[in-house]
C-alpha cells in the first residue's frame, strides 16, 4: 500500500488538512478541498504553491499532484485562493461563500498594498469590513476604542498622514454608523463593488523586457492585457482588450501578440524565464474563457445557483423582518410597561400627596 501523503490547505478564513495517494491528480485535491469548503462556482478559484525555485505557481489540475514541483515539507502547502476575478462583482458572484472568500481575499491584498487605494477610500472601505464584522455600529456598545484590535487601513496610509489611531478610527465609526440595516454579506459586497474599481483589482503582473530590453509589467486581468511602464502599475501605456487580440503564443522567453487587425505590428516582449510565458499564457486562456462565457447565456447549473441564491436572500429578507417586527413588538410593550410602571408612580405619589395633606388639614383641625 503506497504511503499517503499529507496535504495542508489554506484558505482565507480556514486551514484544511487531508491524506492523498500518490496518483492523486490536482482535479482530484481540488474537488475534495471545494466540496469541504461548501463552494460552487469553482471556476474562479485555483489551489497556490511555492515551487521548488521559490515561485509561487498554481497547482495543475490535469497532472498528479506527486509529479509537480511542490516544495516538499511535513505535508505539501497549498493555498486555496481566487485566480481569476469577474468583471462585475454584483452581477457574477452568486453564492454568500464566494463573495467571503474574495472580499477577504481583496481586503488582504489592499491592506497589503498589492492593491493601491487612496486614503479616503480606504477608510470608506474601512467601515464596510467593520460592518462586516460587528454589524449595525450601536453607540452604547462600540464605545470609542471598539476598533483598536483591527487591521483597517495600509500601513502606507497611516504613515503619509499626521492622524493618530484614533483620529482614524473616529472616521471609520463615522462611515460604520452610516450603514445601519446593513446586512455583513451587503457589505462585503459593497466592499467589493468599491474595491473593483481599484486599479489595481484582479491584476496579475509579471515583469517583462520590450525588443529594446527595457523593463516593463505585463498586467493580465478579466478584460484583456496591458502593458505599463515599471515605474507605473496604475496607468497602462498599452492596452490589449481580448475582443482584439487574434493570438497569442511564446518561444521559449519570447511572447507575442497577434492583434486582429492585420495592419497592426505584432506585440513582442520577453519573460525572465520559460516558466513565466507557461504561467502568462495560462492565466491568458483562463481569463479568456472566462470572458467569453460571460458573453453567453447562463448554463443551467448558473441559472439554478441564482434561483437558489435568490431563493435564500428572499428567506433571510422574511426571517429579518419577522425579527425586526418582534423587536419591534417588544419594545412597544416594553414602552406600554414602562409607561405604566410611570403611571402607577404618579398616581402613588399623588396619593401620598392627598394622604399628607388630608393628614394635615385633620392635625390643623385638631389644633383649632
Amino acid at each position: 500500500m503506497p504511503k499517503p501523503i499529507n496535504v495542508r490547505v489554506t484558505t482565507m478564513d480556514a486551514e484544511l488538512e487531508f491524506a492523498i495517494q500518490p496518483n492523486t491528480t490536482g482535479k482530484q485535491l481540488f474537488d475534495q478541498v471545494v466540496k469541504t469548503v461548501g463552494l460552487r462556482e469553482v471556476w474562479y478559484f485555483g489551489l497556490q504553491y511555492t515551487d521548488t525555485k521559490g515561485f509561487p505557481t498554481w497547482l495543475k489540475l490535469d497532472k498528479k499532484v506527486s509529479a509537480q514541483e511542490i516544495k516538499k515539507d511535513t505535508a505539501l502547502q497549498f493555498k486555496f485562493r481566487a485566480k481569476f476575478f469577474p468583471e462585475d462583482v454584483a452581477e457574477e458572484l452568486i453564492q454568500d461563500i464566494t463573495q467571503k472568500l474574495f472580499f477577504l481575499q481583496v481586503k488582504e491584498s489592499i491592506l497589503g498594498d498589492e492593491i493601491y487605494c487612496p486614503p479616503e477610500t480606504s477608510v470608506l472601505l474601512g467601515s464596510y469590513a467593520v460592518q462586516a464584522k460587528y454589524g449595525d455600529y450601536i453607540k452604547d456598545q462600540h464605545k470609542p476604542g471598539y476598533l483598536t484590535s483591527d487591521r483597517l487601513l495600509p500601513q502606507r496610509v497611516l504613515d503619509q498622514h499626521k492622524l493618530s489611531r484614533e483620529q482614524w478610527e473616529e472616521r471609520i465609526q463615522v462611515w460604520h454608523a452610516e450603514h445601519q440595516g446593513m446586512l455583513k454579506e451587503e457589505a462585503m459586497l459593497e466592499y467589493l463593488k468599491i474595491a473593483q474599481d481599484l486599479e489595481m483589482y484582479g491584476i496579475n503582473y509579471f515583469d517583462i523586457k520590450n525588443k529594446k530590453g527595457t523593463d516593463l509589467w505585463l498586467g493580465v486581468d478579466s478584460l484583456g492585457l496591458n502593458i505599463y511602464e515599471h515605474n507605473d502599475k496604475l496607468t497602462p501605456k498599452i492596452g490589449f482588450p481580448w475582443s482584439e487580440i487574434r493570438n497569442i503564443s511564446f518561444n521559449d522567453k519570447k511572447f507575442i501578440i497577434k492583434p486582429i487587425d492585420k495592419k497592426s505590428p505584432d506585440f513582442v516582449f520577453y519573460a525572465p524565464r520559460l516558466r513565466i510565458n507557461k504561467r502568462i499564457l495560462q492565466l491568458c486562456m483562463g481569463n479568456h474563457e472566462l470572458y467569453m462565457r460571460r458573453r453567453k447565456p447562463d448554463t443551467i447549473e448558473v441559472q439554478q445557483m441564482k434561483a437558489q441564491a435568490r431563493e435564500e436572500k428572499n428567506q433571510k429578507k422574511i426571517e429579518r423582518q419577522m425579527l425586526e417586527e418582534e423587536k419591534k413588538k417588544r419594545e412597544a410593550v416594553e414602552k406600554e410597561k414602562e409607561l405604566m410602571i410611570r403611571e402607577k408612580q404618579e398616581l402613588m405619589m399623588k396619593l401620598q400627596e392627598y394622604q399628607n395633606q388630608t393628614q394635615k388639614a385633620e392635625r390643623e383641625g385638631v389644633d383649632d
